[in-house]
């Protein structure tokens, strides 16, 4: 990762499963840079003006696929609301190149919401990834306080398009718990999620990254967890993970393809 200058969300989010992914060997690159145009308050990724757009990254990326022997590969970017496109561009050539090693790779994108533009979507949506996800994060009536800058509707009319897109494409999305939320809401929102034919879900606490962002309000029991898994299998999500330190991108190979 050092030698082709490459960065992670692992790293970059304070991810508390990191030494468990990196002894596997699987990590999620984060591309267009480390700084990210948003202030979202749960969020450890570092804000403020990005750096210019890196148009070799894809190729390093390759590179470190290659190396590292990786056949499912996460890529996810900071949101860069600086750009026309949203970095939608780079995340469709990181993916062609990775794809273009050969037909048992596969990609997982994590995407920004593209401030809802549909070229963006679609660029994505046509880049050959397996698995398009994007996180809901939490419940509406939490957004301004945890995701000022963001859209519950934009979100959910992204995953609709996607599929409307591409209906071969698996979407995916991801709240965290603990931030405030009732129980009535979770499922208000899978319920959302599935109506807009969404494939797959993540639950997992929220873990503040440091005393100065927004605080935990619940310690979610680990029944709780298990009843959300329950009930989002029950209502159509072809696939769950959720526990305390499930992320978005946690393992994410097993979610598609669980382990026989």
């Amino acid at each position: 990762m050092r030698g082709l200058s490459l960065n992670t969300v692992c790293e970059e989010s304070l991810c508390p499963n990191i030494s468990e992914c990196f002894l596997k060997k699987t990590a999620t690159f984060m591309i267009l840079g480390d700084t990210c145009t948003r202030k979202c308050a749960f969020c450890g990724v570092r804000k403020g003006k990005p750096t210019l757009v890196d148009k070799g990254e894809p190729g390093r990326v390759k590179e470190a696929v290659k190396k590292l022997n990786l056949n499912y590969v996460v890529i996810t970017s900071p949101t860069r609301d600086d750009l026309s496109d949203g970095g939608a561009n780079i995340f469709c050539q990181t993916a062609r190149e990775i794809i273009s090693l050969g037909c048992s790779y596969r990609v997982e994108a994590l995407i920004p919401d593209f401030l809802g533009n549909k070229k963006s979507l679609e660029v994505v949506a046509g880049s050959g990834a397996t698995v398009i996800a994007h996180n809901i994060e939490t419940v509406p009536s939490l957004y301004i306080k945890v995701r000022n800058g963001a859209s519950y509707q934009r979100s959910l009319e992204a995953l609709s398009f996607l599929k409307e897109i591409n209906p071969e494409v698996k979407t995916k999305s991801g709240l965290m718990l603990g931030l405030g939320e009732t129980r009535q809401e979770v499922i208000r929102v899978m319920e959302d999620l599935v109506s807009v034919k969404c494939d797959y879900l993540t639950l997992g606490q929220y873990l503040p990254p440091s005393l100065n962002h927004y605080k935990v309000r619940k310690y979610v029991e680990p029944k709780e967890f298990l009843f959300f898994e329950k009930y989002a299998v029950s209502i159509g999500f072809k696939g769950v993970k959720s526990s305390p330190y499930t992320r978005s991108s946690y393992m994410a190979k097993d979610l598609v393809n669980p382990p026989e």
